[in-house]
């Protein structure tokens, strides 16, 4: 998504094909939240006290829909049952995403780094991509069977090997690694349901990014004040990573507040103001001077 992010991957005509994208995006995130609840170890089980209980911040119907996804009055085996159905239920829906992704890439071609908009020179998708992303499919599960056989414990939390436990809560609730930028924006708002609306809007303000960004030119090859406004983001959100694996206290907390800031005016001021700039500097001319 970074690289999609770097390279205009969202402007016309692949709005749809961004959209489809994100949706994926999301759906591979709730995968991951509901697969980590299964193994009920400690952290598994207050994850899943903590990231439920969001909804509780819905006016009105709040409490009901948590008790609903609980099957109870707290975490319990109904709860445990429902996450696992969605678990099994989920890559499905994975599945016929990434189909209708590829459908949607087929529509309109795949951009390119330069941002160059051609019908000629292109190249086909078979055979040269299946191969290669075969490759990077067999490369991918070589690492994954390398971290399970040699270093299961690697990306873990030492506390889920304890059994969980409802009467104690453990000193440190951290999510795994690819939530903690979305948790350091949960935990920056001090307001519950201002939290949960900044937490989903980092994620959903992704689909805007075909508005939000007004410049003409695709891409970041020729637009210079893009490339450093894309990678002033990426340290920020890296920032941001390490501040949701920190404790709630000072200076995480304030610092958190001035990463969450920065983040969304990226998105809100940041890329318009470039669009504009740089509109302005690709309709500036040098008139020839006539002798």
């Amino acid at each position: 998504m970074a690289k999609g992010m770097y390279y205009g991957s969202y402007r016309k005509p692949r709005i749809m094909l961004w959209s489809i994208g994100v949706v994926l995006f999301i759906a591979m995130m709730a995968c991951a939240f509901i697969g980590y609840v299964l193994p009920y170890g400690q952290m598994s089980l207050w994850g899943a006290t903590v990231i439920t209980n969001l909804f509780s911040a819905i006016p009105w119907v709040g409490n009901q829909v948590v008790q609903f996804l609980w099957g109870g009055f707290s975490v319990d085996n109904p709860t445990l049952v429902r996450f696992y159905a969605l678990h099994y239920l989920l890559p499905f829906i994975i599945a016929a995403l990434a189909v209708m992704h590829l459908i949607a890439l087929h529509e309109n071609g795949s951009s390119n780094p330069l941002g160059v908009s051609a019908n000629y020179d292109r190249v086909s998708f078979h055979p040269y991509y299946t191969f290669k992303d075969i490759v990077g499919f067999f490369l991918f599960f070589v690492i994954l069977a390398f971290i399970v056989f040699y270093y299961p414990n690697a990306m873990g939390h030492p506390d889920n090997y304890i059994p969980a436990n409802p009467m104690s809560t453990p000193a440190s609730i951290v999510p795994e690694f690819y939530f903690l930028p979305f948790y350091a924006i949960l935990r920056a708002i001090p307001s519950k349901l201002g939290g949960v609306i900044a937490m989903f809007g980092a994620i959903l303000i992704l689909f805007l990014l075909p508005i939000l960004d007004t410049c003409r030119i695709r891409g970041a090859a020729f637009r210079p004040l893009l490339r450093l406004a894309f990678w002033l983001f990426v340290g920020n959100f890296l920032l941001l990573l390490w501040l949701g694996s920190q404790h709630a206290a000072e200076p995480f907390v304030t610092i958190s507040k001035i990463s969450t800031v920065y983040y969304f005016a990226h998105f809100f001021v940041i890329l318009p103001i470039i669009g504009i700039v740089e509109n302005n500097l690709a309709d500036f001319r040098v008139k020839p001077i006539l002798v």
